[in-house]
């Protein structure tokens, strides 16, 4: 049984080994996502990854490998190597308890569309429509319309990671996005898991999410792979 650092330092891997192991897709060693929920894969043998890509590229053209430290293998003549996207995990140390002023409210299948529409408003590419499947979704509307959401993503037996977290460009500046992350990681301790997060090296976000209580624990690497 694995503990929660060893699990931490490969959080795609051992979330489809626990909570989203419905949504596995085992190649050859490797673990994926159904590129219809997610499109992130995870692995331990560097030697396994050129064949996966290649056949998990056969059901997505974009995909990603997250790895702490390690660099995947691959097969220039089928893939290529968009970008790598230098990352950092967060995971909370202290809870700073937000009290909010919007009414947060759990959202629910009817609201896929509209949290499909303001991720990819806001964050283009990467996000598909059943993403919502990935653990609980929360939001703010104003003027009849979502404009601010925040929700769960990988998750295992020991953490839950907020992710997701957007506010339409038309009602920055509110508040909403600190009201929601803390009111999700309220919810995550609730369930009694440790709340975690990802986010970009050097992203402006960093000193918000440390001011709730998250500290800097480790490179995350996101590998970003496209079929030729």
């Amino acid at each position: 049984m694995k503990n929660l650092e060893q699990k931490l330092k490969n959080p795609v891997w051992f979330s489809l080994q626990e909570t989203h192991n419905k949504h596995l897709i085992e190649i050859d060693g490797v673990l994926f996502y159904n590129p219809e929920i997610n499109n992130f894969g995870a692995f331990f043998n560097t030697d396994k990854t050129k064949n996966a890509l290649n056949e998990y590229s056969k059901l997505t053209d974009r995909f990603f490998l997250v790895s702490e430290n390690q660099i995947p293998k691959i097969d220039d003549n089928k893939i290529l190597l968009e970008k790598k996207i230098d990352g950092c995990q967060m995971v909370l140390e202290n809870f700073v308890d937000i009290k909010p002023t919007e009414e947060i409210v759990l959202l629910t299948e009817e609201n896929i569309d509209e949290v499909y529409n303001l991720i990819w408003l806001v964050m283009p590419g990467f996000y598909q429509k059943r993403g919502f499947e990935m653990g609980k979704f929360f939001g703010i509307f104003k003027d009849d319309k979502l404009v601010a959401i925040s929700g769960q993503r990988m998750q295992t037996d020991d953490f839950i990671e907020v992710s997701s977290v957007v506010t339409h460009p038309d009602y920055t500046k509110r508040g909403f996005a600190k009201q929601l992350i803390s009111y999700t990681t309220k919810e995550i301790i609730n369930e009694n898991k440790l709340p975690i997060l990802h986010t970009n090296k050097g992203n402006k976000a960093i000193p918000l999410y440390q001011k709730l209580g998250y500290k800097l624990t480790r490179d995350m690497n996101w590998w970003l792979f496209k079929r030729k």
